[in-house]
């Protein structure tokens, strides 16, 4: 009885996502610890509604509990985006398992860390579960109040809309509309696309 010959191109893909993985997570991570540490001092340092100036007429410190969305929309239906936030954290951790690209992987990362982040006010802060307001600090001229969540959730969600332009694949090969690449003949690879052994640096 012989051995069937492996296939050479199946077994990168575990390599693959074993490189990427620990990126979103630490990006995850890193998003929401500053959010957390940052809104426990907001609390204890700064007086609600009262601008502290850092940076003259272009940046403040600026205390409010907002019981809406990211920055301040939709405060009558606090509930709906606790349960938007709650899926929305579920479904990128979903989508993580099929990442091989590091850039999507630092893109979907930021996005969960900045979920979690205001979840986390959602759940635990007043008024109660589910309905809590989330901290507030960060005031710029002709904005709204944000946070260092809203921050995360944005600067990913950007390099999603980036990477979905040029193109760019959750494996990280690049399909004919991003970088001018070309599909091969017969449904294969892309022209010019990445093999495997490269995909986990994409």
């Amino acid at each position: 009885m012989t051995d069937r010959p492996r296939d050479p191109a199946a077994r990168p893909a575990p390599a693959a996502r074993r490189a990427v993985l620990p990126l979103a997570v630490g990006a995850a991570l890193l998003v929401y610890a500053l959010d957390q540490l940052t809104k426990w001092w907001a609390v204890a340092q700064l007086v609600p509604g009262v601008r502290v100036p850092v940076v003259d007429g272009l940046l403040w410190w600026q205390f409010i509990r907002n019981p809406g969305a990211a920055f301040s929309l939709g405060e009558d239906i606090t509930w709906v985006f606790t349960l938007v936030m709650a899926v929305v954290s579920v479904a990128v951790a979903v989508t993580l398992r099929r990442v091989r690209s590091r850039a999507w992987a630092l893109a979907l990362g930021l996005v969960l860390g900045g979920a979690l982040g205001n979840l986390t006010d959602r759940l635990l802060r007043e008024p109660g579960f589910g309905v809590g307001h989330v901290v507030d600090f960060i005031a710029v001229p002709r904005f709204a109040i944000f946070n260092v969540a809203d921050c995360g959730v944005v600067v990913g969600v950007g390099l999603v809309v980036l990477l979905t332009l040029l193109g760019r694949e959750l494996d990280g090969t690049r399909t004919g509309r991003g970088a001018g690449g070309t599909a091969a003949p017969g449904g294969g690879q892309p022209a010019g696309a990445p093999g495997p052994e490269e995909q986990a640096r994409g």
